[in-house]
């Protein structure tokens, strides 16, 4: 049976999901999941993702869901087609490892505070804090000041293959760039960095939303 991804068509971690599910050359139906009707907190969704949050997928029966841990599932299953997004070398994992794990604690928190700030709070009737806004920024800075000069060594975060560290980016940091906050351009490394990150056809078939 064909893998089911469930989800919102531009949600962020769909977007995660659907990026890796094409660098692996995986078919895949997508379910959209209307959050505006409230449909992920449906009883029906909630039984497969008891947190009421999108993605997961359904993998001929398996359920899983949090968007890394679905890609690494991907990835693993689907290690000999695609693009190799984990490395096996023992050293080379580490590093992954590594790079994944500055994703999630070191660029994540800044990027989903401010898309929330400065977009997805006046989506549901709030008010920008812009103090708080000011401050992620400020932290994304310097956050990317530690990217430069990791990339001024290697062309990914995890080496000189891209991984699904890198990939992980793209959804937030897409959309940091969207609402002007760009700390990217005037870090060379950096910049060389995501340009070709987010160029990847992969990445340009699903940006604008799932289908």
């Amino acid at each position: 049976m064909v893998l089911k991804l469930y989800g919102y068509s531009t949600s962020t971690c769909t977007l995660r999901v659907a990026v890796v599910l094409k660098e692996k050359d995986v078919p895949f139906e997508f379910h959209a999941v209307d959050l505006t009707k409230g449909e992920h907190k449906a009883p029906a969704f909630i039984a497969n993702q008891p947190f009421g949050q999108v993605p997961y997928i359904d993998d001929d029966g398996f359920i899983l869901y949090e968007s890394r841990a679905i890609c690494r599932y991907i990835a693993a299953k689907y290690a000999s087609q695609g693009t190799v997004l984990i490395p096996t070398d023992p050293k080379a994992l580490a590093l992954f490892e590594q790079a994944a794990s500055t994703e999630t604690s070191n660029f994540d928190p800044s990027v989903s505070g401010l898309a929330w700030e400065l977009k997805f709070t006046m989506w549901f009737g709030g008010k920008t804090d812009e103090a708080r806004a000011k401050s992620l920024q400020t932290q994304l800075a310097g956050k990317l000041d530690a990217y430069e000069v990791i990339l001024s060594k290697q062309k990914y975060l995890g080496g000189d293959e891209i991984t699904l560290a890198d990939l992980f980016h793209l959804p937030y940091g897409t959309i940091v760039l969207d609402i002007g906050i760009d700390e990217f351009s005037s870090r060379p490394n950096v910049k060389k960095w995501w340009d070709a990150v987010s160029s990847r056809p992969t990445w340009v078939a699903v940006k604008d939303g799932v289908a």
